[in-house]
């Protein structure tokens, strides 16, 4: 008796695939729920701070959230608010954009040479250990009062900074590499678009995150021991007459300044490794 083969007929597939349902801890680390955390946070903190400032804690040393609000207000009708945040501003772009040039000079050169680096890596070394902050003085001496001196307080922090990345960066590149493109036929500058510039993308840009708060720094407290004006020229003349409020809303532009210069950076730096091929790399997941 012939016997018929059955074919296996194929099961439907739905149109629609039902996704797993997200579990409570997937929407909490949600983007936007990490950022209605953060403002509740910080909702919580000014609330604490305005409820405890008097009875728990001095009002002449830590103010409170309405006077600060007022002063941060005067601050910003003012002219001479505006004046300040702008000396302070272009200071801390100036010196940190000399310091990353100065920096990422130093180490392509002393990276590139071995026997000077060995020679001249103690010598930088002893330098940095000196704190920038007592070069200071030395600033003022040679170059006054004005922004320059501001300048360059901030461009030596940034420098060595940049600097020591970008050097060790070259000195960790894996020299197999270098020999593989050389050996295909490649020359110095495909060695340094397929091998050195991708081996020092995450490294500069980390030093450039790093520098950033130490060029503030570094013109704060230049404008602290000596100017005519500035945010650490305002903040300084608050201290003196104990004007907690008007010292919170120096700090507050501060705050925003380092937040405005770090969102920049961070721009540049997934544009950078967009560019290069390496977002890809950073963003799998590590075994």
């Amino acid at each position: 008796m012939p016997t018929v083969t059955e074919k296996a007929v194929p099961k439907p597939v739905p149109d629609i695939v039902e996704r797993p349902a997200r579990n409570a801890r997937d929407v909490w680390q949600s983007p936007p729920a990490v950022i209605a955390l953060r403002i509740v946070v910080i909702v919580i903190a000014l609330a604490l701070w305005q409820v405890l400032s008097g009875p728990v804690l001095p009002e002449y040393a830590v103010s409170n959230p309405a006077d600060v609000y007022d002063a941060l207000t005067k601050m910003l009708s003012s002219a001479s608010g505006w004046t300040d945040i702008k000396v302070t501003t272009v200071e801390v772009l100036a010196g940190f954009g000399l310091g990353v040039a100065a920096g990422t000079v130093m180490g392509l050169v002393l990276g590139s040479f071995p026997l000077l680096g060995r020679v001249l890596e103690p010598l930088v070394a002893a330098v940095n250990g000196i704190p920038k902050i007592a070069l200071a003085p030395l600033f003022l001496l040679f170059f006054g009062i004005g922004p320059w001196s501001k300048i360059t307080i901030a461009m030596t922090g940034v420098a060595f900074v940049v600097f020591y990345n970008v050097y060790l960066g070259l000195r960790l590149r894996e020299r197999e590499l270098v020999e593989v493109v050389q050996v295909m036929g490649g020359r110095r500058h495909h060695v340094l678009g397929y091998v050195t510039i991708p081996t020092l993308a995450a490294p500069f840009f980390a030093a450039l995150k790093t520098g950033g708060p130490l060029a503030i720094l570094g013109v704060i407290g230049g404008e602290f021991i000596a100017s005519s004006e500035g945010v650490g020229h305002e903040l300084f003349t608050a201290a003196q007459n104990l004007d907690a409020a008007s010292e919170f809303a120096g700090l507050i532009v501060l705050v925003a300044l380092t937040l405005g210069l770090n969102g920049v950076l961070t721009a540049l730096d997934s544009y950078a490794l967009k560019r290069l091929g390496l977002a890809a790399r950073r963003s799998q997941p590590r075994g």
